[in-house]
């Protein structure tokens, strides 16, 4: 499995602590750079740089604005209610790291 999933899966308290049915959004801050493997994500406060190497993490991170929850931006990328969990630690893996941040609606 890619490394982004792979590492979230085993970080554990970040898909505790990301809710799915709340709406996300890149953090202002951040850029993402497609690349032939997916894509870099650079946040230009903290200065971190993370690889996205899943093409359907790519698809949800970059629809997040679009829908009203991550759960939303999941089943848009098509994403099964199997892969959730998985997908699910990885966005908080990237909400852990300030890449990504609840949006105030």
């Amino acid at each position: 499995m890619r490394r982004l999933l792979s590492d979230a899966v085993s970080a554990g308290s970040a898909a505790a602590a990301f809710d799915l049915d709340r709406p996300w959004d890149l953090h202002p801050q951040v850029s993402v750079r497609p690349e032939p493997f997916g894509a870099l994500l650079y946040h230009f406060g903290t200065r971190k740089l993370s690889f996205l190497k899943d093409r359907a993490l790519l698809g949800v991170v970059t629809s997040l604005a679009e829908h009203g929850s991550a759960r939303a931006a999941c089943a848009a990328a098509g994403l099964g209610a199997a892969q959730l969990p998985l997908y699910g630690a990885a966005l908080g893996t990237l909400a852990d790291s300030s890449m990504l941040v609840e949006r105030l609606t």
